[in-house]
Parts: C-alpha cells; structure tokens; sequence
C-alpha cells in the first residue's frame, strides 16, 4: 500500500479514531453501578450514633425517641422485640444476675413488661470499577463497595428506656476482584452440561 493510499484510509477513518478515542475515558461511567439500603430516617452513622446518644436511661419514653426517629410504624429499620426476645439476647442462664447491667436485670424481672427495639441500618454502594471492555467481556471485574452499618438494642419496662446499646461500621470499605481466563465463554460448559447429562 502506498502512501496516498494510507493517507486516504487514515482520512476516511479519521473520524471513527476520534471517536474512539473520546468515548475510551468514559466508559467506566457505563460499568453498573448499585445501592442498597434498608429505609431509614438517618442520612449517616453520625446521625444515627447522635440520636441513640440523646436517648437517658431511666428517663427517656417510648414517645419522646418516636419524635427523633426511633418509631417502628415509620422507620422500616426498626424490629420490635419482646421480653423472651430480649431473654435470648442477654444470653440469661450464662450470667449471673449480679453480674448483669442493671437495666438488663429491671427488664427480666419486669417479664412481659419489658420489651424493646432493636435496629439495624445500612447503606451501601456497590460500584464496579476497573477496565470497562475487561469487564463487558467478563475477563476482569472489579467492585467496589463503600457506605456504613449502625445496629442498637433499646430496652423498655413499660414505657421508659431502661437500657441501650449501640454499635456499627461508620465506613464500609470493600473491593472485590473476579477474574474468568476464558472471558465470555467461561460459562459456557457449565451452560451445557444439563444438555449433556440428558
């Protein structure tokens, strides 16, 4: 090929290269990308840590943690429990009763007076990362995981907070590599195998 004849593919297919060239950067926002959340009224760890924070033994009521937050009927993230629930939680039979905090031994001896919350948040973000046509060709994944937990325990005897407890993962910080030899056609045998068996 002569050098006007390569001059003249490099002319018509001028346009495509750029192309090409322009959409290789951007085709990392094109990897899926996923949430995952159980519905709560926090919109952080700090949030959900400031709330549990505010609640005093021996004086906060059911009805005053409802208003910051802390209600069953519109934070999905809530479980009620009650006392035999709670029973299983304190481990009762592996401790002994002077041992127990004292809000723990108040619920016991209070029986089907005491009841409780517990609470379970998290949000998380799942996104895949890495080389965008090692991906779509299933040569090469890479995840990336990022958010944050919170659980807490909140014991009543009757309407007032006996006990509290809380705990949780303020940053979640996970990666995730899948690598397949064969690209697309790694599940290829396993797709044929049921034909095979028959």
């Amino acid at each position: 090929m002569g050098w006007g004849a390569r001059w003249g593919w490099l002319r018509r297919h001028q346009l495509g290269l750029y192309v090409l060239v322009l959409l290789l950067p951007g085709c990392q926002t094109l990897l899926p990308q996923a949430s995952s959340n159980t519905p709560f009224r926090w919109s952080s760890f700090e949030d959900a840590t400031a709330a549990i924070q505010r609640v005093v033994l021996d004086h906060s009521t059911r009805e005053s943690l409802h208003e910051v937050g802390f209600d069953p009927r519109t934070n999905a993230s809530l479980t009620i429990l009650n006392h035999v629930d709670l029973a299983q939680r304190f481990a009762v039979g592996a401790l002994q009763v002077e041992d127990m905090d004292p809000g723990i031994r108040a619920c016991l001896m209070a029986g089907r007076q005491c009841s409780g919350y517990a609470v379970h948040v998290r949000q998380t973000v799942r996104k895949r990362i890495g080389n965008f046509w090692l991906d779509v060709l299933n040569f090469r994944r890479e995840s990336e995981l990022t958010g944050w937990s919170f659980d807490a325990l909140i014991v009543f005897v009757d309407d007032l907070v006996v006990y509290t407890l809380s705990s949780g993962q303020p940053g979640i910080h996970e990666f995730e590599v899948v690598r397949n030899p064969l690209g697309p056609l790694q599940g290829f045998g396993d797709a044929l195998r049921p034909s095979l068996i028959r």
